[in-house]
């Protein structure tokens, strides 16, 4: 049996969470492949709203086993608290969540070096969301870090030896280090409850079930134009994003990997700095806030808004494999009279739907114009209830990209997914 990958073609907030939710009853294991606790997955149902940032978004769904991979990083602190979060909402997460043994561990000491680099670039700052995500992944690189198997060997005398290294960083920089005392009881804490966890060699229980034929949904997270290698570099995360992301943050080998789901929304969003060749300053972009909800689930932080870029999506299809598309938020757009959608940049005059290397203020967005639709998709139930001038966004979407927009979500409940035929 294949892997599954589900993953995000934008940058990020795509609402990849609340698809793994609706695709979980199809699995019976749901594995989170790279990124860290930056990254918050939102899922509403039953009246209820669940942000996860480092729990797989199959947790809920029955009694699938979830798997934290060895391309995590993992923040033992902001663990406990969405652990103690989600046993307070009558969820028993011990016997479903296994964690990677391989997973590397956010210390303390990253987050004020994060804090302490952000500063540092002044105006050429990243827009990080100060979780320490960087600085481990640096720390993974370079050989330096510690990972969750650490925990079970020697890791106090580990933990000093990391903490002096930083230390000494931070005291070059002259950061103010006054917080660490407070960072580390919280984080201390933090490891204890992690410890109440089973940890795994993931790579063998993952393959072993991939032998055993059990159905594995591969979960990744921020979105594909934040991949370090592919995306909108420097202004990325610090992790691959993309299909073969899977294949390294798992230990699964290529020729495992089955479909590959790929999100995005009917519009685009991006959080913190960077390019973004169809934002817009208007009030229609304020419109789509607004009505998108478009506030970060972790940071809180007002998303950028934009229209449609499917010069980026080609890109990041391409990129990722992608088989099947999931079409996300459509009913923010219910009352818009025009919906425009990117179909090429012009760059110094020319024109080319090819993503370039860069793609700064030199990037022209080609628009074209489609007529809204001006209904209200959250009350639809089925594909034929779809009207006439949405099934055409739908279909010209489809021509432009070359993929099969299989299922389309028109609000936040996990009942407002529609399956296409």
């Amino acid at each position: 049996m294949k892997v599954d990958v589900l993953l995000g073609l934008q940058w990020g907030d795509e609402g990849k969470g609340k698809i793994v939710d609706v695709l979980t009853p199809q699995y019976e294991v749901v594995a989170r492949f790279q990124g860290g606790p930056n990254a918050g997955h939102t899922l509403e149902f039953e009246g209820k709203k669940y942000v996860l940032r480092s729990v797989p978004s199959g947790i809920f769904q029955g009694d699938k086993i979830n798997i934290i991979g060895n391309g995590v990083v993992l923040d033992p602190a902001l663990f406990r608290g969405e652990i103690e979060s989600l046993e307070a909402s009558g969820h028993d997460l011990k016997r479903r969540l296994l964690i990677s043994k391989k997973a590397h561990l956010i210390l303390p000491t990253h987050r004020l070096l994060d804090a302490c680099y952000e500063a540092a670039k002044g105006e050429s700052k990243i827009g990080t969301t100060g979780k320490g995500i960087g600085p481990t992944y640096t720390d993974k690189i370079g050989r330096n870090g510690l990972r969750v198997g650490d925990l079970l060997h020697n890791f106090d005398e580990k933990y000093e030896i990391a903490k002096k290294k930083h230390l000494r960083i931070l005291n070059q920089y002259n950061f103010d280090i006054s917080a660490l005392d407070e960072i580390e009881e919280d984080w201390f804490s933090g490891v204890e409850k992690l410890r109440e966890f089973t940890f795994i060699d993931s790579e063998h229980y993952i393959n072993n079930a991939i032998t055993a034929n059990k159905k594995i949904l591969a979960e990744g997270a921020q979105g594909t134009m934040l991949d370090i290698d592919f995306g909108s570099y420097p202004f990325v995360t610090s992790s691959n994003t993309v299909t073969a992301g899977a294949c390294t943050g798992l230990g699964i080998a290529p020729r495992e990997i089955g479909e590959v789901y790929g999100i995005f929304k009917a519009y685009c969003t991006r959080v913190g700095s960077g390019p973004f060749p169809t934002e817009l300053f208007d009030e229609t972009g304020d419109k789509l806030r607004k009505f998108g909800f478009e506030f970060g689930s972790v940071t809180g932080r007002p998303r950028r808004c934009g229209w449609i870029d499917l010069v980026a999506l080609r890109y990041a299809i391409m990129v990722d494999g992608v088989t099947q598309l999931i079409m996300m938020k459509s009913d923010v757009l219910d009352t818009f009279d025009t919906i425009k959608v990117c179909v090429a940049y012009e760059i110094n005059g020319e024109q080319t739907i090819d993503f370039p290397y860069d793609i700064d203020n030199n990037v022209k967005p080609v628009y074209v114009s489609m007529k809204g639709w001006q209904a209200d998709m959250t009350r639809m139930r089925k594909e034929e209830e779809f009207p006439q001038e949405f099934n055409e966004y739908v279909a010209f979407l489809e021509r432009e990209l070359n993929v099969p927009i299989s299922i389309v979500s028109i609000g936040p409940d996990r009942e407002q997914t529609i399956i296409r035929k």
